[in-house]
């Protein structure tokens, strides 16, 4: 057994804070969360100490297509550790890999090697394979499709030629492709057929998003009742608000029982924009995504995002000047949204913690420092900059 007890200047979890923290690991678990004014270090604990620094759970991501000059559709051995070491770099430990509109065939080969990863990473009984993570890497927790059950008019840059209607045949063979592990559907309900495989993907066990939708009020609110429990990338791909017409937009920021997600790079969405959906949505609601490329930790140019060729500029990345996906990551998504919002640190962290690991079902283990959790933890110096990242104990 692996006993490490690591020490801090404050440790932040989404329901306390605590100052000269004790955090006990055994192995890839969290067995107690404490202060050193409460508790001496036990006995065959090897302490290792963060002097000033401060502790908080590891960042999830929901929706990411790549980085380090990768795509995670891509048939490629070395794309998904280099995006898993990018990741962990900026704090994330945990992602959900995101496809985007593809051919059918194209969707499910991409299905199978995603979920070729997710088995590879973990084992039956939950804990890493250290033997095929060499370098520390973000671990997948499942898959978010993102197309191609999307609206022609808000398809942003999604190929139109590869929307699909939505089917309980299509999304069978996709789950089928996964081996279970998709967690996560971006579909837009207005779309023929869409409740009938919102009714079904929930009774699977898979969360639904709405987003990439034109949708009226009354059609988003039939698409609650069929089971959807969140957003994706609010205000963006979205039907606008109008005072006269909410539409979906007006659904998303109004409903309490929808989480949404937004993209907070201060491109996609205007600064005191992100502010107003913090909040409508309020802290235990709101999620903080990245919608990353793989131009994320690369200098300016041309990029892929499935078949798609993106040019990347000071920061914005377009194909054919709409905006498609962004550079950001999730470090910096947490400072920007305490500075769009606002918002302290404990106030900012379940957005990237708590609320996206709620979003897949997980909760009980991921997001948060507390006994039984995953050791997932980011350690941040005093300007909210990541200087460590420990994946379920791993890179102590």
């Amino acid at each position: 057994m692996n006993a490490i007890a690591i020490t801090a200047g404050t440790l932040f979890t989404p329901a306390a804070r605590i100052d000269d923290p004790l955090l006990l690991l055994e192995d890839s678990r969290i067995v107690e969360v404490t202060s050193r004014r409460d508790r001496e270090i036990p006995s065959g604990f090897r302490q290792v100490d963060f002097g000033a620094g401060t502790l908080v759970p590891g960042y999830i991501d929901i929706h990411i297509h790549g980085g380090a000059g990768h795509d995670v559709m891509q048939p490629d051995s070395d794309a998904l550790p280099a995006i898993q070491s990018i990741l962990a770099r900026h704090g994330v430990t945990g992602y959900l890999p995101t496809t985007i509109t593809a051919p059918v065939d194209e969707t499910l080969f991409a299905l199978e090697r995603l979920a070729n990863t997710i088995d590879k990473c973990v084992h039956a009984d939950g804990h890493p394979r250290s033997s095929d993570t060499p370098s520390l890497q973000a671990q997948p927790l499942g898959i978010h499709i993102e197309g191609p059950f999307l609206s022609h008019k808000r398809r942003g840059v999604h190929p139109p030629e590869f929307l699909q209607k939505p089917t309980v045949q299509l999304l069978d063979r996709m789950r089928e492709a996964a081996r279970g592990h998709i967690k996560l559907m971006t579909i837009a309900p207005e779309i023929e057929g869409a409740l009938e495989v919102i009714t079904q993907a929930v009774r699977l066990g898979i969360c639904i998003s709405l987003g990439h939708s034109d949708a009226q009020m009354d059609v988003a609110r039939c698409a609650l009742a069929a089971g959807a429990r969140h957003a994706t990338h609010t205000f963006n791909a979205m039907r606008p608000l109008n005072h006269r017409d909410p539409g979906i937009l007006g659904f998303v920021l109004s409903e309490s029982q929808l989480s949404a997600d937004i993209i907070a790079d201060g491109i996609h969405v205007d600064p005191e924009v992100v502010n107003i959906f913090f909040r409508s949505k309020g802290i235990d609601r709101a999620v903080l995504i990245t919608d990353a490329l793989s131009a994320t930790g690369m200098p300016d140019g041309h990029y892929r995002l499935g078949s798609l060729d993106i040019e990347v500029y000071e920061g914005r990345c377009t194909s054919n000047g709409t905006l498609a996906g962004s550079v950001l990551t999730m470090d910096k998504a947490v400072r920007n949204a305490m500075h769009f919002a606002r918002l302290d640190l404990q106030q900012a962290l379940p957005s990237a913690t708590r609320n996206p690991a709620g979003v897949v079902g997980l909760a009980q283990e991921r997001g948060v420092l507390a006994p039984g959790a995953t050791a997932d933890i980011v350690v941040l110096n005093q300007h909210r900059q990541v200087i460590k990242t420990i994946v379920r104990g791993q890179g102590v």
